[in-house]
């Protein structure tokens, strides 16, 4: 069957069916309004799909998540420079194309010696996010908007450059620091590394055991098709707004604690348990009766073990027993999952762990500070946004996003009397 039938009101429309590379229907309702005068009704878009993508695949029953067909298991042995390029241009690069991508991604890295000003005015205690959207935003002013492939591929270039150097600079202003410019003979992990932890004063070895988490958790957040964030790239960048612009407002969005704020609320959630004494077991109790909130369990699309929690649990062991870090939170975080796993309360309710809930504790590991665990997130999650923005961007028939919404308040009311200070006359309205 190639079309789904609606009727209302005697009235009838023949929708067509959409069929994904990996069987997944929808059905094509934009028609409905027009020809039946009615809307679906859909709060948090839980059943509607918003776009057609060729970009990342997720099977949340399955926990099966994949970068332009490759699975995430599969990329984990890469450098996140490449897995950038996949998800940006369709095609992981040859050997030439990942050298002079990284080359261009170096030489971009430095911002305009004139926003180094604008880190001055943001107090000391600002919030690394609200820096990293302010200067995201602020870029639009030094790199004018061209719709030329070649000025937005140099655009693309730019954000995915300038993103970890002004990361960087955000944390050396909250600790009054002085910046470290990068340098074209380090990789993308080691000059944000520098540029994070290096000082004057002497020589800065970059950890290759840091380096490679680095890397890793890079690549697990690099996409996850239609979350918050993302859709909200798309949904500025329908108005054809500039590439800065979209993504300034995906990470507003991304700064929320139930999207990208949940591995700071792991690690706080970790230590206030630690900090009552340690007992799990007594607060896995009161999560059950609703006293407190699990973080780092569950997922909108996952009804079974995130696969990138997967990837980053194995992953945690290594590089904490390869840094020699002993961190109690380990310990706690592990029992707190087994716990989960074995209980009938958390497995009907598929409550896993998700990719929040060991993240927090590699980036802690690693020395960043838990105010910047967010802004991590935001570095890895930044080629997703461009891949989006740039499929729509390329996307001949692209309309503006205009949701419909069903209308609950007041019918029509009598008109107001105003006197001639603008009071009403007969008192509130």
């Amino acid at each position: 069957m190639s079309t789904a039938k609606i009727s209302f009101d005697g009235k009838e429309v023949d929708c067509p069916l959409l069929v994904g590379t990996e069987a997944e229907v929808g059905i094509n309702i934009s028609a409905m309004r027009d020809r039946l005068g009615i809307v679906t009704y859909d709060p948090g878009f839980l059943s509607t799909a918003a776009c057609t993508s060729s970009i990342t695949y997720i099977d949340g029953d399955r926990g099966i998540l994949r970068y332009r067909g490759y699975a995430i298991e599969d990329l984990t042995s890469a450098k996140f420079p490449a897995v950038a390029f996949l998800l940006i241009y369709g095609h992981l690069p040859s050997r030439q194309e990942l050298l002079d991508w990284r080359r261009k991604l170096t030489l971009n890295s430095y911002i305009h010696e004139d926003m180094l000003k604008f880190f001055e005015g943001f107090p000391p205690l600002a919030h690394p996010m609200a820096i990293l959207s302010a200067m995201v935003a602020s870029l639009s002013a030094y790199y004018p908007d061209f719709d030329k492939e070649e000025d937005i591929d140099l655009n693309i270039v730019r954000l995915l450059a300038q993103a970890k150097t002004i990361a960087a600079y955000s944390y050396k202003k909250s600790i009054g620091q002085p910046r470290i410019y990068p340098r074209t003979e380090f990789s993308y992990m080691a000059n944000f590394l520098r540029m994070m932890f290096a000082t004057p004063a002497e020589e800065y070895v970059v950890s290759p055991v840091v380096e490679d988490a680095l890397n890793l958790l890079l690549i697990v957040h690099a996409d996850h098709e239609q979350n918050c964030s993302t859709s909200t790239v798309r949904v500025v960048g329908s108005s054809r707004a500039n590439l800065f612009a979209s993504v300034s407002a995906g990470l507003c969005a991304l700064w929320g604690p139930l999207h990208g704020g949940a591995n700071q609320a792991v690690i706080e959630m970790l230590e206030r348990i630690q900090a009552e004494g340690g007992d799990y077991k007594a607060f896995m109790n009161r999560v059950k009766t609703k006293e407190v909130r699990l973080m780092g369990f569950g997922h909108r699309v996952y009804k079974s073990y995130d696969p990138r929690a997967k990837i980053l649990k194995e992953a945690m062991d290594r590089v904490l027993n390869q840094l020699g870090i002993n961190d109690p939170l380990v310990e706690l975080a592990k029992n707190i999952e087994e716990e989960a796993l074995r209980d009938s309360y958390f497995i009907e309710r598929k409550l896993y762990p998700n990719v929040d809930f060991y993240s927090g504790i590699l980036y802690r590991a690693m020395g960043i500070p838990t105010n910047m665990f967010t802004v991590m997130f935001a570095l890895g999650r930044i080629p997703g946004w461009i891949a989006h923005w740039r499929e729509m961007h390329m996307c001949q028939d692209q309309r503006i996003s205009r949701p419909r919404q069903i209308y609950v308040g007041p019918s029509l009311r009598p008109a107001p009397q105003f006197d001639d200070e603008g009071f009403t006359i007969d008192g509130p309205v």
